[in-house]
């Protein structure tokens, strides 16, 4: 009898980790980080409970940190089966992982820790990925698997499995369609069984065109205050939304022309990647690309990347207005942690998250209303102004996640809803209960379930 293990992105939002056992076969989908406040929490020191070697082989949903962030521990204690992405992902999971291992080398020096894994380990891992296209057949012992598009992140993807007769989806993350960036979300008509995200689970995103003048009002009013508007945001997905964005707002003067700096190597290199596989974006941006001023929706009169820390640093002399991407919305990362210490004493400034923050992160802090927060050891006055707009988010909301559901040809014979802070799955499978009828449960950590 197949069993599904949750032993990851099950009571939480991060640490994406589930083993779909066959009988004749060992099947992973995502291996990711426990995040919080640091960026490799002791939770991920732990031991795996199961024997890495004794895993046949791991499909990779996405190349975000919370669900490839632990493949090279993975690797390092015995894994050596294959490694299924799609192209995009296989290629973004080298810039990801090598960011990783050089946080973790600096968390290990600061904290005096014992490292997660090295970059031996990291080498390893990525020479065990095979790349694949968007539904092509994977063909296992006992079982049959076909990544297919999640319109979340370039190259994301949800895994469908046949088993004995049963078909299996772990969804990963699924994305806030239409993407201004990517094609179609799958329209998944059958399965029995389904392992969906839920961080959005108890909320709804503004309607797109709301976002879009929020962003635009943000920009005019932190440069009419002449001060520095700061906007954390995740190097994979969100940067690039929010560069194709602010692309075409400059085009069409609908914003001052300021300097905007994107003050992140990873985002830097991963935007990179997303030049490389712009064939994966949708028709509307293909005509963008084809007909644009340049051809190049990542860049525009005024933005400048800055790959050094020594760039990084000339940032502070430059007088505001101006616009500085960096970090990420949870809050940690050196870069972003500088300037919040500068801007968020500043009256006229703006921080502007733009999605999701996890619960307890700096980023959930600052939007909740802080009025001080401690950074670097000191206590920082909050005296800027605070935006959200989670339009920008790259999940779906309550409603998209709903609907996504509903189009599945009934019956189902279980819903798993994971990937969320638990009041939302709890939230979300309630509302899958009551309006779609299908059975809907939350599971927990280290829960091993029997498909009938």
């Amino acid at each position: 009898m197949a069993s599904i293990g949750f032993y990851g992105g099950a009571g939480g939002v991060t640490g994406a980790n589930y083993l779909l056992d066959t009988g004749s076969c060992r099947i992973m989908v995502d291996c990711g980080l426990f995040q919080g406040w640091r960026f490799a929490e002791e939770e991920n020191h732990k031991p795996f409970p199961y024997d890495p070697a004794s895993i046949d082989a791991v499909c990779v949903t996405h190349a975000h940190a919370d669900h490839i962030g632990r493949l090279p521990k993975l690797v390092r204690e015995g894994f050596r089966g294959t490694i299924y992405a799609t192209e995009p992902t296989a290629a973004l999971m080298r810039v990801m992982l090598e960011d990783a291992v050089k946080i973790i080398q600096h968390e290990c020096e600061w904290h005096s820790d014992t490292p997660l894994y090295e970059k031996t380990d990291l080498e390893k891992t990525l020479s065990l990925i095979k790349p694949v296209r968007y539904d092509e057949k994977i063909t296992l012992p006992n079982c049959e698997l076909t990544l297919h598009d999640t319109a979340h992140i370039l190259g994301s993807a949800m895994v469908e499995m046949h088993v004995n007769e049963k078909i299996i989806v772990f969804t990963g993350d699924i994305g806030n369609t239409p993407s201004p960036l990517l094609k179609t979300l799958y329209p998944l008509t059958y399965c029995d069984y389904l392992v969906m995200e839920s961080v959005y689970g108890d909320r709804f995103h503004e309607p797109a065109q709301e976002r879009v003048l929020k962003l635009e009002r943000t920009i005019e009013d932190t440069v009419t205050r002449k001060g520095t508007l700061i906007i954390p945001a995740f190097a994979l997905e969100r940067t690039q939304e929010l560069l194709a964005q602010l692309d075409e707002l400059v085009e069409h003067n609908r914003i001052p022309r300021v300097p905007v700096y994107l003050d992140s190597p990873l985002a830097i290199g991963a935007t990179e990647i997303y030049r490389q596989y712009a064939h994966y974006f949708n028709d509307s941006i293909q005509q963008e690309r084809k007909h644009g001023h340049d051809g190049d929706i990542f860049h525009f009169p005024g933005l400048v990347m800055t790959q050094s820390r020594e760039e990084s640093q000339r940032i502070n002399a430059i007088p505001s207005p101006k616009i500085i991407m960096a970090g990420n919305p949870h809050g940690y990362g050196s870069r972003i942690m500088h300037h919040f210490v500068r801007t968020l004493p500043d009256p006229d400034s703006t921080v502007l998250f733009v999605g999701y923050a996890r619960v307890s992160s700096l980023g959930r802090k600052l939007i909740d209303g802080a009025k001080e927060v401690k950074l670097f050891k000191q206590v920082v006055s909050v005296r800027c102004h605070i935006e959200h707009i989670s339009g920008y988010s790259a999940h779906a909301d309550q409603a998209q996640l709903t609907a996504f559901v509903s189009r599945i040809n009934k019956p189902i014979k279980q819903v798993f809803v994971a990937m969320g802070d638990p009041e939302a799955a709890k939230t979300l499978a309630t509302i899958l209960q009551d309006t779609v009828g299908v059975h809907a449960t939350v599971p927990n950590l280290g829960d091993v379930v029997e498909l009938e």
